[in-house]
């Protein structure tokens, strides 16, 4: 499928005269596929967890944020794909616009696709998220090690809305997990979203 129609839900949803949000190039990124998370300060607090997968980032909205508990199953519903340049994406998005609310950029990196089939060999991570599990190790600032997302209802026919867990898979140390969002700090600029959404009102 072509990058621009991948995006057609995304720029379908968005006035780009009113929202600094990027509209999206279709450039390449670099060799290794990149990750971020969002705290979105929008009608629900929330975290937006996003995984390159060619030349789009893959996105799921969640609730309570990444946990760095193996214990922990956080419920992840799955968005629209957003371009690549939204990994760097922080502010504030106009009330009436889709989404409109606060934005930082919570954690960023790189992250090693990890997924492999019965006989242990590695699996095309697009395929592996079609198929409705993947694995993979984060490198963030804060979130570091294995995590798997799984689907558990909706996709490939199944009824209902789509759902999935995001979950850290056990061993290695024990990283950041989702902080009090209003008191967290962008990984990108060290502000607030309180500091954020007051410098884009003072601009």
């Amino acid at each position: 499928m072509a990058e621009r129609d991948r995006l057609r839900d995304y720029r379908g949803k968005r006035d780009f005269d009113r929202t600094a949000e990027p509209r999206g190039s279709g450039e390449s990124a670099g060799d290794r596929p990149r990750f971020v998370v969002q705290i979105h300060d929008a009608s629900t607090m929330h975290f937006d967890f996003r995984l390159q997968v060619d030349d789009v980032l893959k996105s799921w909205s969640i609730p309570k944020g990444p946990s760095a508990d193996p214990k922990d199953k956080r419920l992840a519903v799955p968005t629209e794909d957003h371009p690549l340049e939204y990994e760097e994406f922080e502010g504030v998005i106009p009330g009436g616009e889709y989404g409109g609310g606060t934005v930082i950029v919570w954690d960023h990196g790189t992250y090693e696709p990890l997924s492999h089939d019965r006989k242990g060999r590695p699996v095309d991570f697009a395929e592996s998220l079609e198929r409705g599990h993947a694995t993979f190790r984060l490198s963030g600032a804060k979130l570091r090690g294995e995590y798997a997302l799984t689907r558990f209802r909706g996709g490939q026919g199944g009824a209902g809305e789509e759902a999935w867990l995001l979950v850290k898979r056990a061993g290695g140390a024990r990283t950041h997990g989702a902080p009090d969002p209003r008191r967290a700090r962008s990984a990108m600029s060290g502000r607030t979203l309180a500091q954020v959404a007051s410098d884009a009102a003072g601009e």
